[in-house]
């Protein structure tokens, strides 16, 4: 782009910052070429300068500079396997011209990292680049499965991420735990910090006043149990603290089958040839311009080896196990 241009915030975008309003439009400016471009003034906000990490609001004037040219087709980041296109199309539960919805397999990270070059964020270029690229509004640990949504406009994202944000968005987990929980259902309310433990970074109970600890919330419901062994449990985190759920469990000393990180013995023995037993089962939340969104994922192979082991049926859950503690 050889050109000064003008651009108006979408009201979608309120509160976006500003580099990542910038990479979703121009998808090839690196992070250091943004900051250098807002540090020599050359980015503007409403005509004043802006830093890169500053947010934007609904209807703010952004002056964009002449922008270094995108790679050419062949350079920079390859091109995504013609394979991995149709994988990430075969993963849709949902799509319309707002909103996608994928059930995410076990074993797959939503965003890349170290060593890490095969995840959710780069099988969306499946649906394009630039605005056409959709874009996450949550997250998922990459060895639980289950339904993730996405935005595909900017405005989408947004209100999606709000819905989030403002508790809007009502997630319904399955997990087969160790144990008969006492009581069956109720509600964890429980501060978590992260802490080094041993070798590893790991999420644990925290005092309120702890520095670090976050407040996070978990209701939970009793769905079937296998005599007094395992118990298949729903679960609803009203908090979204990093590995919430596997750490609540834990705490209430029931923890997740398959899970290596936050199980004990009890777990590790009944866990023999599973993988991590939770699964993001059901997600109902707003849509961004009409009506309210039900997205169900069906059972992972993993999720089905633990059922069947088990003896649980996926057909006696009730598809809202939370509105009979309401009632």
């Amino acid at each position: 782009m050889r050109e000064v241009r003008t651009i108006a915030v979408d009201p979608g975008e309120d509160g976006v910052r500003l580099d990542r309003w910038l990479r979703r439009r121009w998808p090839h400016l690196t992070q250091i070429q943004i900051q250098k471009l807002a540090r020599s003034g050359q980015i503007r906000v409403d005509g004043g300068r802006a830093k890169a990490d500053q947010r934007l609001a609904a209807g703010a004037m952004v002056r964009v500079p002449p922008l270094p040219d995108a790679p050419k087709p062949g350079e920079g980041k390859p091109a995504l396997d013609p394979r991995d296109a149709a994988f990430a199309r075969s993963l849709v539960l949902y799509e319309d011209e707002e909103v996608l919805a994928l059930n995410k397999p076990s074993g797959l990270a939503v965003q890349g990292g170290t060593k890490t070059t095969r995840h959710v964020d780069r099988l969306l270029s499946a649906w394009g680049e630039g605005l056409d690229r959709p874009r996450l509004t949550h997250r998922l640990d990459r060895d639980t499965s289950g339904v993730l949504v996405l935005g595909k406009t900017p405005a989408a994202a947004a209100k999606l991420s709000g819905a989030f944000a403002r508790r809007r968005a009502e997630k319904t987990y399955w997990a087969l735990v160790a144990g008969a929980p006492k009581p069956p259902e109720g509600v964890l309310e429980l501060p978590l910090v992260k802490k080094g433990v041993g070798d590893r970074e790991m999420v644990v109970p925290a005092q309120p006043k702890e520095p670090g600890a976050e407040p996070a919330e978990t209701e939970f419901v009793t769905v079937s149990r296998a005599a007094q062994r395992v118990t298949w449990m729903a679960l609803r985190p009203h908090t979204g603290r990093t590995h919430q759920l596997r750490a609540h469990m834990l705490a209430m000393g029931h923890p997740i089958l398959g899970d290596p990180k936050y199980g004990n013995e009890a777990s590790a023995a009944l866990s023999e040839g599973l993988k991590l037993q939770l699964h993001a089962r059901r997600l109902t939340l707003p849509h961004p311009s009409r009506g309210t969104l039900i997205l169900e994922a069906p059972l992972s192979k993993e999720m089905k080896a633990g059922f069947e082991r088990f003896g649980f049926d996926e057909h006696e859950a009730d598809p809202e196990p939370f509105r009979r503690r309401r009632r």
